[in-house]
């Protein structure tokens, strides 16, 4: 039970980095990553912020999970449920915290992005080797291969293509220019599993020692 508590207090660790990766992201204004760019879209149009359309957007892949697995579904996962209230919360208070920060020169804004990215890498690292719960997002993605017997990598390549379509689709509907999809998207997309990748080994170092 110990161990499980301190896993829990991991995947807050990685959840508070996460968010506030989202938020750097948001503030470089160069396009969030793939998983963030609808809800920031949504939060362009609707009375919705970034982490309340995170909230809503989460919430559907759960539902969808439930359709797609039945019988199959682990009712374990539903602890997506409360992972996807604190990290829509945690990134709506990232944005805020981080307000006063700006960046005038190009170059500035791509620092910006890169802190944003590093932040994701390093809190999906924390999520993944919490082994608690992963993210909706991810559920989805694991669901679809169960499914449909496909492999992870491609299903997930799959998922944040579709993610950044409907982003842009929706931008270009209700704002008439596109927004939140950008270079720093797909920046995010190259860079974010490799630094995950970096970090995994320090992290994983770290949970045998002091969480088992």
């Amino acid at each position: 039970m110990n161990s499980f508590c301190k896993r829990c207090a991991m995947l807050c660790v990685g959840l508070i980095v996460m968010a506030f990766g989202v938020a750097f992201s948001i503030k470089a204004g160069l396009g969030t990553s793939p998983i963030s760019s609808l809800p920031y879209v949504l939060s362009r149009f609707t009375p919705f912020t970034v982490g309340t359309a995170t909230i809503a957007m989460h919430v559907t892949f759960i539902l969808l999970q439930i359709v797609l697995l039945r019988k199959q579904y682990e009712l374990f996962q539903l602890l997506q449920l409360p992972v996807a209230l604190i990290f829509g919360m945690l990134t709506d208070f990232g944005v805020w915290a981080i307000q006063g920060i700006s960046a005038s020169s190009y170059a500035g804004r791509w620092g910006l992005c890169a802190v944003g990215i590093l932040l994701v890498g390093l809190g999906v690292s924390l999520e993944v080797n919490a082994q608690v719960v992963t993210l909706a997002g991810e559920g989805m993605v694991l669901a679809v291969c169960k499914v449909f017997k496909t492999k992870f990598p491609i299903t997930k390549i799959g998922f944040d293509v579709t993610l950044v379509i409907v982003a842009s689709v929706l931008s270009f509907l209700f704002l008439g220019h596109l927004e939140g999809v950008r270079e720093g998207t797909a920046a995010a997309a190259l860079f974010v599993g490799m630094v995950a990748k970096q970090f995994n080994r320090p992290v994983k170092h770290f949970t045998e020692r002091c969480l088992c």
